[in-house]
């Protein structure tokens, strides 16, 4: 995976031989080929070797896995149109750490996100260091691990070195997928979505498995229902209400069904919702021995997580940008972010701290994870910067700063609140508000309430207000 340059439209995964399943002493050895990543010390390697180790829970493992590699390969909307076979599948990312092993993946839609986390207690490990790549899995392997018996013993091996397999005859594997940009975007934007959301609902074994069995098969664009508790169990409605938990595309969370046999319980994740809500991200969180299976879901089943725009107003001000600098060096490889204490390390507030870790998850440095309630590093060998390029409403905004487009209604105000954008001939009201409820009298604020993140007059309002209070700060201190 290599570093991001412009005009960054593809990568190149280079695979030193294939993944693969085979059988040493008589046991299944499961070693996949990596991708280049980065290690514990940042450093870039052609094909770095993470883990090597038996997971506890075998079976569990090797069937989730198979759910990360099968989202990866899936698209669960077709624009009209559009051929499902133009964005080729990628290779899911895994991240070592001493908490054990996670594996991620993005369907092919990029509206649903899969992860895989397998604890280091549940792993019996013989070498682990901490990095981050590209995992191969191939047709061949998952052939391999669907056919994996019971009571088999997995050893799991993460990367290239002596322990390889095959060597004399081993062959190159490379393979061009589309720009990681989608998956780069999807993974800032999950991470803001699931860092909102609260457990609403949680099911024992047998009311998991009735309700995945019992969702639709398929259903029409823009089907959106609601997980809402019964008299018994957790059922589905038409409409929302509160405690409800958006379900948009219901069929996508059938994704789970292979794993059910394995399930402990299912833990389901939202926003607050009453009658009026609109339809939001949901993340479900499958536990399996060994293992937990996380499943997040886009708010419309046709909107894939890199337009969301949900971290836009965060990544707006140069301040931002220029603290993640600072934050990034002293991350380092934290598999968890303790925000206070980097806030303490690095002497910025904790309000400054979350703006900067919106900017590293913008090229996908950084992840929420429901279940433990907290952020983890992800250290990809990306740079933080090409938010305008990654972010076109960012990128309008900045222009219409620079067109002196934007003004406040009542100028004689302080901390004025009220704007008008100027924009393709037409003047737009902007109401800046408290807790970031802002709005705009643009036809897309009109379509998406503010559900799609901020629009670009939002956007250019925020930013000439902030830049204005920072003036008038300068001043006052040069002043006193």
């Amino acid at each position: 995976m290599p570093t991001m340059t412009a005009p960054f439209t593809e990568q190149l995964y280079t695979y030193g031989h294939s993944s693969e399943l085979v059988s040493l002493g008589g046991r299944p050895f499961l070693h996949m080929a990596t991708s280049g990543g980065l290690d514990a010390n940042l450093a870039p390697a052609a094909h770095p070797y993470f883990y090597s180790g038996f997971p506890n829970e075998p079976m569990s493992v090797a069937a989730g896995l198979l759910v990360v590699a099968k989202v990866s390969r899936t698209r669960y909307y077709v624009p009209p149109g559009m051929l499902a076979a133009i964005l080729r599948a990628a290779d899911p990312v895994v991240t070592s750490s001493p908490q054990g092993l996670r594996f991620e993946s993005f369907s092919a839609c990029c509206g649903v996100y899969a992860r895989l986390d397998v604890a280091a207690d549940a792993l019996d490990t013989e070498f682990q260091a901490s990095g981050v790549t590209n995992v191969d899995v191939n047709p061949p392997l998952r052939q391999a691990l669907a056919g994996l018996r019971p009571g088999e013993p997995l050893q799991l091996a993460v990367g290239d070195d002596g322990l390889r397999v095959r060597t004399l005859d081993a062959e190159a594997v490379e393979e061009k997928v589309e720009l990681p940009r989608r998956w780069l975007k999807g993974f800032c934007e999950v991470q803001a979505s699931a860092s909102t959301v609260a457990l609403r609902h949680e099911l024992g074994p047998e009311d998991a498995r009735r309700f995945i069995r019992s969702l639709p098969r398929t259903s029409s664009t823009g089907s959106v229902a609601w997980a809402t508790r019964g008299a018994r169990s957790l059922r589905l409605a038409s409409r929302p209400s509160p405690g409800a938990v958006c379900l948009a595309g219901p069929e996508r969370l059938r994704t789970l069904e292979p794993l059910m046999r394995f399930a402990t319980g299912l833990r389901i994740y939202g926003r607050e919702t009453d009658s009026g809500s609109l339809p939001s991200a949901s993340t479900w969180v499958l536990d399996l021995p060994g293992a937990r299976l996380s499943l997040t879901l886009s708010p419309d089943k046709s909107r894939g997580f890199p337009g969301e725009g949900g971290v836009l107003h965060e990544v707006a001000g140069a301040a931002a940008q220029d603290d993640a600098g600072i934050l990034g060096a002293a991350l380092a490889f934290e598999p968890r972010i303790d925000l206070h204490r980097l806030g303490g390390k690095t002497g910025l507030r904790i309000p400054r701290v979350a703006d900067a870790l919106a900017v590293l998850a913008s090229s996908g440095q950084v992840g929420f994870d429901v279940a433990e309630s907290g952020y983890f590093h992800r250290p990809l060998p990306f740079e933080t910067g090409d938010l305008l390029g990654a972010h076109p409403r960012l990128e309008g905004a900045h222009k219409l700063l620079s067109l002196g487009a934007v003004a406040p209604l009542d100028p004689s105000a302080p901390g004025a609140e009220s704007f008008a954008v100027h924009s393709g001939g037409t003047e737009y009201r902007v109401h800046l508000r408290e807790q970031r409820a802002d709005s705009c009298s643009c036809p897309w604020f009109a379509k998406y309430k503010g559900g799609r993140g901020p629009c670009k007059h939002v956007l250019a309002a925020r930013i000439f207000q902030r830049d204005s209070n920072q003036t008038n700060h300068e001043s006052e201190c040069e002043t006193e």
